[in-house]
């Protein structure tokens, strides 16, 4: 097999998993889910749990994904949100699983809405599971400013009028059974504003999350 670019260290190596190295793939490997929380907290936000802190192998291969076009890291990425999911519930059950929205433009610069795709594979990983899974969208996205080019004010008033509910009703179980746990998935987690946004259009509209499930969240922000 050629060497190619590892998304977790940047290193050109042969035989990549999924893109990944084996180093990257022990050090992913080795993470394990655990409940986090911005200081200070905003109003709204649910329980978070995260994957890992926004550094290493983690950090790059989101990178790598999201900004990059390394689409095929969305497999084992999502496999990855699919284990914060499982420890965020706490047991096998109906799930409604709602993905925070790229904005059109995101999307379109990203060739589909990354957080999608990562919920359709994080699904997938937990149906093989024996888990009643399915993936919802009640939001939209409305236009906004690039958070990377914002300070926490910034984030806070974008996050605001972020999003709109779709035209659809409550969450609702299947043949008149329990209505599944909706979980709130995002990628990264920093002030904790947008999941607390999305939250709070979501429980307006009978979509309460009872956790949200993301993948990293920056270390300087969160405390166990």
């Amino acid at each position: 097999m050629l060497p190619a670019d590892c998304a977790g260290c940047r290193e050109r190596r042969p035989g990549l998993r999924h893109g990944v190295c084996p180093a990257c793939v022990v050090a992913l490997d080795e993470l394990r889910p655990r409940a986090v929380r911005p200081t200070p907290a905003p109003p709204g936000l649910p329980s978070c749990v995260a994957l890992g802190p926004y550094a290493g192998p983690l950090r790059e291969a989101l990178l790598a994904y999201k900004e990059h076009g390394r689409h095929g890291l969305a497999r084992p990425l999502g496999a990855l949100l699919a284990e914060v999911v499982a420890t965020a519930v706490g047991g096998a059950r109906p799930l409604a699983l709602v993905p925070v929205p790229d904005t059109a433009a995101a999307a379109r610069s990203r060739y589909g809405d990354h957080l999608d795709r990562l919920a359709r594979h994080c699904a997938a990983r937990l149906q093989r599971s024996g888990w009643a899974v399915r993936v919802h969208r009640p939001l939209r996205a409305s236009p906004r400013p690039d958070s990377v080019t914002l300070d926490s004010a910034g984030r806070a008033a974008a996050a605001e009028a972020a999003f709109q509910p779709r035209s659809t009703g409550p969450v609702r179980g299947r043949a008149g059974g329990a209505a599944p746990v909706v979980v709130l998935l995002d990628d990264i987690v920093t002030t904790g504003v947008t999941l607390a946004a999305a939250s709070r259009v979501l429980t307006a509209t009978g979509w309460a999350p009872s956790v949200a499930a993301v993948l990293a969240a920056t270390e300087k922000r969160h405390q166990s």
